[in-house]
């Protein structure tokens, strides 16, 4: 169970890293985004096509949005700024990637703090605004995105590089600090109600998840619906296997949204994180979460949820997570009775290897992901003196076995055109397909990592209609 020790002087930490960058959008301006990019999707099974919906386009290098004047007056001091992180990162260990905070409760309190209706009207209106994409020596490796987004993006840089020990340990005491979970809510929001229950196995003791589920005349939602069992998404958050939870206020959100669109019952699940808990205490905690849903209708809880109609999801590592989880259920679905997988969606799943792939070179200095930081996380995920041929890692090891293994589901993989980690991705489709698995890619070019917590992006929008229809198909 995470334990949260929220204090006000986090806050104020949070303030004081942030500052340079609140006073740049007091004085920065930037034109309009332009249109989102349309997705593309290839069905494959066995290696064969079966249906496109749309033919993947690369993504084109848009032209760089017209700089104001006073944007140019302020692109040196956003240099400066750039180059001391850039130093920073070079001066401390690199930490683990994906920790979303929210700034708008920040910033909001800093502009009531500061008396000026006006001021906080300004900010609001500059933080909306698109900050330039960012490029390198190397070229383009983020997209235009709204400069409350960067920010958030900068500050998980500072947040991960705070709380990342010069042992190797993560400080889990300023973690729950500076990225403090929202508790539980059985008073519906956003339409979704949700609880924190115990799953009570007695291989894994102590074990939590939080219970997301749709209220009665939610989206999609029928009057006769009220009481039908919900099918169920067994959902495993992003974090390098080391960072965040089920509480953290991006991963709660998300799973609230995915709870509305999808109509699901959606149980995230707060499996044990490296490097307290290596390899396999994550995958183990999976299981367990399955057995729960299986056992279910033991417990007076509502709603009723039907575990023949069951998903596994994740991102980043818990899309590395929610794989090995299916496939460790389809090589013994015997142990499972109760419970039938009828879909994997990996979104941006972790993979890895020794070597450096096209985009991991091309992309070095993406937001939310570095190479740096991803050797970290599978030094502190891996068992000790472990390579990355080994199964957790590597995509062909990873699939090893499941072309016997009928109960292993049909998998939806998500693909972001700017995501460092897209070569692993691809590569983990290609190993599936020669295991004859059913596979089904979903593109975003102009999509970063972790794209999706953050719903101001168009692309995040997309992504939960395309899982309301994927847990729609299982009716």
């Amino acid at each position: 169970m995470t334990t949260f020790h929220g204090t006000p002087s986090g806050t104020s930490a949070i303030h004081r890293l942030l500052e340079p960058h609140r006073q740049l959008l007091e004085t920065t301006r930037a034109p309009g985004l332009s249109a989102p990019r349309k997705y593309a999707t290839t069905e494959t099974q066995g290696g064969d096509l079966l249906d496109c919906d749309r033919a993947r386009q690369p993504a084109a290098r848009r032209p760089d949005p017209p700089v104001s004047e006073s944007k140019d007056r302020a692109r040196p001091r956003l240099a400066r700024i750039l180059a001391r992180n850039g130093q920073r990162r070079k001066t401390t260990s690199p930490a683990p990637h994906e920790l979303s905070l929210s700034l708008n409760p920040l910033l909001s309190a800093e502009a009531e703090r500061s008396g000026s209706q006006q001021r906080q009207t300004a900010m609001g209106q500059a933080a909306g605004d698109p900050a330039p994409a960012v490029e390198t020596a190397k070229g383009r490796v983020a997209p235009p995105m709204p400069w409350r987004t960067r920010l958030v993006v900068l500050a998980a840089g500072y947040v991960t590089d705070a709380t990342r020990r010069a042992d190797g340990t993560v400080n889990r005491r300023l973690l729950a600090v500076l990225d403090k979970g929202v508790a539980a809510s059985g008073t519906p929001r956003n339409g979704v109600a949700s609880r924190d229950v115990d799953i009570d196995d007695p291989a894994v003791p102590l074990l939590r998840a939080r219970l997301f589920y749709p209220a009665a005349g939610g989206v999609g939602a029928e009057d006769e619906e009220g009481h039908r069992p919900l099918p169920v998404v067994v959902f495993f958050h992003g974090g390098g296997f080391a960072y965040l939870s089920a509480a953290s206020p991006s991963y709660d959100a998300a799973c609230r949204r995915i709870a509305r669109h999808a109509r699901a019952a959606v149980l995230s699940v707060e499996y044990r994180r490296a490097p307290e808990h290596r390899y396999p205490a994550a995958y183990d905690d999976g299981l367990a979460a399955l057995r729960f849903v299986g056992n279910h209708h033991h417990h007076d809880h509502q709603p009723p949820v039907d575990a023949s109609r069951c998903f596994l999801a994740g991102d980043s590592a818990g899309g590395n997570i929610a794989h090995h989880v299916a496939r460790r259920y389809a090589l013994d679905p015997s142990a499972f009775p109760r419970v039938r997988l009828v879909g994997l969606i990996a979104i941006q799943p972790f993979f890895g290897g020794e070597e450096r792939t096209p985009a991991e070179l091309r992309l070095d200095g993406a937001p939310i992901v570095n190479v740096p930081r991803t050797d970290w996380m599978w030094r502190a995920f891996l068992p000790p003196g472990a390579d990355r041929s080994h199964e957790a890692c590597s995509p062909a090891a990873a699939v090893a076995g499941i072309k016997s293994a009928p109960a292993f589901p049909p998998v939806t993989v998500v693909v972001g055109g700017y995501d460092p980690l897209q070569d692993w991705q691809r590569r983990y489709c290609d190993a599936l397909r020669r295991e004859g698995k059913e596979v089904r890619v979903l593109e975003y070019p102009d999509a970063i990592h972790a794209f999706y917590v953050f719903p101001e992006f168009p692309d995040a929008k997309d992504l939960m209609l395309r899982i309301k229809e994927i847990v729609a198909g299982s009716e």
